[in-house]
């Protein structure tokens, strides 16, 4: 049996990543654990942009605080901040790929040591149906760093973080950072660089889930929240 860490929440793989993001940033949140870092930026000068055509989102919204009308890329509805502007998607894909966003935070199914990832097809979950890619393409490649926040491993215990994909492409040697409820580890053209574990963790620990070599920073530290 493949073995298992529990690390940190998602809601804290999400405050990790806000901790990230200076301010005066503009960022684009993809599905999933991404979601939630809307949920930490309340106060900071950091503007979300929604690829379904939102900027200057807020947190998540709940009971009374929902509209149906404001939704972020997940469909989930979020509330407004001061300032939010509406417009047609494209005019949100116009600002994706022009380079306007700082920062996409993305999930992902894979990531490889060379910076490429994989988040948008399982061949063998799709018996060979194409899927869809969505507007992650444009994200990856679009945002001038792109961060990934997932799980480090599989419900299995097998590792997401290979030597080289094995899945479909989203995109090649994209990835900055790998957020995880594990370890934060930085994308170099020397390899992974593993900055910080999960409290009660080693980079023992954390390696022997990770398929690909991790070069271990002399300054490894706690995950810092």
């Amino acid at each position: 049996m493949a073995k298992t860490f529990e690390g940190i929440a998602r809601e804290l793989i999400a405050l990790r990543i806000a901790n990230e993001i200076p301010d005066g940033s503009y960022a684009n949140l993809g599905i999933g654990i991404p979601t939630l870092v809307s949920n930490w930026i309340e106060g900071r000068d950091i503007v979300l942009e929604a690829e379904v055509g939102m900027l200057n989102t807020g947190p998540l919204a709940f009971d009374e605080q929902i509209d149906q009308d404001l939704i972020n890329a997940s469909c989930q509805p979020v509330t407004e901040m001061p300032g939010s502007s509406y417009f047609a998607s494209s005019e949100s894909f116009a600002m994706i790929r022009g380079g306007r966003m700082d920062y996409a935070v993305l999930g992902a199914l894979q990531v490889a040591e060379n910076g490429d990832y994989a988040g948008w097809n399982v061949p063998s979950a799709n018996r060979g149906k194409l899927g869809n890619i969505g507007g992650s393409m444009d994200l990856s490649v679009g945002a001038k760093h792109l961060f990934i926040a997932m799980e480090h491993a599989t419900t299995t215990g097998e590792p997401k973080i290979l030597k080289r994909c094995t899945y479909p492409i989203t995109a090649k040697g994209a990835v900055k950072k790998i957020f995880t409820n594990l370890a934060v580890i930085e994308v170099t053209p020397k390899g992974l660089v593993l900055k910080e574990v999960a409290p009660g963790l080693t980079a023992a620990d954390v390696q022997s889930v990770t398929e690909a070599k991790l070069i271990v920073d002399p300054d490894l530290k706690e995950i810092g929240l």
